[in-house]
C-alpha cells in the first residue's frame, strides 16, 4: 500500500509509451507520445554550455539561488512580456526545470486540504503536484468548439472561493493549446483579491502561439501582478529540455518561501546550464528564434489536421500537442493508443489522469517529427482502425 500521498496519482502514461517506442527499436515508428523535440536549441545556448565545460564557477552548488546571470535574464524576459521591473536578488530564483518551480511555488502556497483551480483537461503533471503537497484540484471544464478548446472566464472565477489557496493556470495549456487572455485574468482578478489566493502562471509555452500575436501575461494586469507567480522553462520555447533550468519570478516574501523550499528540495539547479540559458534568453535574436521554432511547430500541428480530418481532432491553438477524442470512434483512449502502436507503428499517449475529462482523449504531439513524416499519419490511421 503507498503512502496516501501517493495513493491518487497513477503517473502520466508517456514513461509507459515512450519506453515500449523505445524498446520496438523501429525507426519506423511515429514518435507522438512525448514532448521532445528535433528542432536544436539556440546555438549561443550551446556554445555557453560547452565554455561551462571548463569553468570551475560552474561546477559548484553556489549561489543556491541560482547564477545572478540567470537571474538578472529571466527577470528581464518575464519583465518584457508583463510590463513590469523585477528585482533579481529578491524577487527571483532558479529552479531545476519549470515543473520543479511549479512543486517549490506550491509547497510555499497551499495548505494540505486547500484548493488549487486548474482547467481540464490539463498535463497530469500539474495535477499530480497538486496532489503531492495535499492539495485539492478544482477543475474547470475547457470546452471543445470548431476552431478549437475555449474556457468561460467567468466559469473560471467562479471556481474561486474560500477554500482556494491558488489558481495554476497554463497559456497555452498542454495538451490542448487552449489560450488565455486578457478575459480571463480581468475575471480572475477580482476572485483572487477577494478570496486572497495567488494566480500561479506557468509561462514554459507561453511564446508559442498560433494566432501571431504575443503572450497574455497576467501580472499585466494591475490588480494581479501582487499575486501572481511566474513559473518559466527553458525546455520548451528554447528547446533546452536537457538542461533542466528554470525560474520563478514573483513578489518578494512569497519568492523568499519558494527560495527556501528549493534549499530543502532539489537545493540548487544544474552549474553547467544556467549561463547558457542566460544567453539564450539574452541573445538579441531570441524572439526570432522562438518565431521560427514556433512556425515550424504549426506547420507540423496544420499537417496532422489535414491528415486526420476525417477523425475527432482538436485544434490547438498554440503548443506542442494536440487531443483527438476517441468516444466517435467506439474506443477507448487506451484501445486507440493500442491499435496505433502494434498495427501502424505509432507511439501516442492515453490521457488518463490528465484531468477528469482526459480518459476521453488521446494525445498526439507533432514536436519530435518533421512534416515529411507526419504525412504519413493517414494511413497509419487507415491501419490502425481497418
Amino acid at each position: 500500500m503507498p503512502v496516501s500521498r501517493l495513493r491518487e496519482i497513477p503517473g502520466i502514461g508517456v514513461d509507459v509509451v515512450g519506453d515500449s517506442a523505445d524498446a520496438a527499436g523501429d525507426p519506423s515508428f511515429l514518435r507522438l507520445e512525448n514532448l521532445d523535440t528535433d528542432l536544436r536549441p539556440p546555438a549561443v545556448a550551446l556554445a555557453a554550455t560547452r565554455a561551462a565545460i571548463d569553468d570551475d564557477a560552474a561546477n559548484s552548488y553556489l549561489p543556491f539561488q541560482g547564477h545572478r546571470s540567470l537571474r538578472v535574464a529571466a527577470v528581464a524576459h518575464v519583465g518584457r512580456i508583463a510590463g513590469r521591473v523585477y528585482d533579481p536578488d529578491t524577487e527571483c530564483v532558479s529552479v531545476a526545470g519549470g515543473l520543479n518551480g511549479i512543486l517549490n511555488t506550491l509547497l510555499a502556497t497551499v495548505e494540505p486540504g486547500q484548493e488549487v483551480v486548474l482547467c481540464d483537461p490539463i498535463y497530469a503533471g500539474l495535477v499530480n503536484r497538486v496532489r503531492l503537497v495535499g492539495g485539492v484540484p478544482r477543475f474547470v471544464p475547457a470546452e471543445v468548439t470548431a476552431d478549437g478548446w475555449t474556457v468561460d472566464p467567468e466559469r473560471l472565477a467562479a471556481a474561486v472561493g474560500p477554500q482556494t489557496a491558488a489558481v495554476l493556470m497554463m497559456g497555452p495549456a498542454m495538451p490542448t493549446g487552449l489560450v488565455l487572455d486578457d478575459r480571463h485574468w480581468s475575471a480572475l482578478a477580482a476572485a483572487c483579491e477577494r478570496h486572497d489566493a495567488w494566480l500561479i502562471y506557468d509561462a514554459a509555452m507561453e511564446r508559442l502561439r498560433f494566432d501571431g500575436l504575443g503572450p497574455s501575461h497576467p501580472a499585466a494586469h494591475e490588480a494581479l501582478a501582487p499575486r501572481t507567480i511566474t513559473v518559466g522553462s527553458a525546455s520548451k520555447e528554447l528547446r533546452l529540455i536537457g538542461w533542466r533550468v528554470g525560474w520563478v519570478v514573483g513578489p518578494a516574501d512569497i519568492v523568499a518561501d519558494i527560495r527556501l523550499v528549493g534549499m530543502t528540495n532539489v537545493v540548487c539547479q544544474v552549474g553547467l546550464a544556467q549561463d547558457a540559458v542566460a544567453a539564450a534568453l539574452d541573445a538579441v535574436g531570441a524572439d526570432a528564434d522562438v518565431a521560427a521554432a514556433t512556425a515550424e511547430w504549426q506547420r507540423r500541428s496544420d499537417t496532422m489536421l489535414r491528415q486526420l480530418a476525417s477523425y475527432p481532432v482538436i485544434r490547438p491553438h498554440g503548443g506542442w500537442s494536440m487531443l483527438l477524442d476517441t468516444r466517435p470512434l467506439g474506443l477507448t483512449p487506451g484501445e486507440l493508443s493500442h491499435a496505433l502502436f502494434h498495427r501502424a507503428q505509432v507511439a501516442a499517449t492515453p490521457m488518463d489522469g490528465w484531468g477528469p475529462s482526459g480518459q476521453h482523449f488521446l494525445r498526439l504531439v507533432f514536436a519530435n517529427e518533421p512534416v515529411e513524416r507526419l504525412e504519413l499519419l493517414g494511413d497509419r490511421f487507415a491501419r490502425a482502425l481497418g
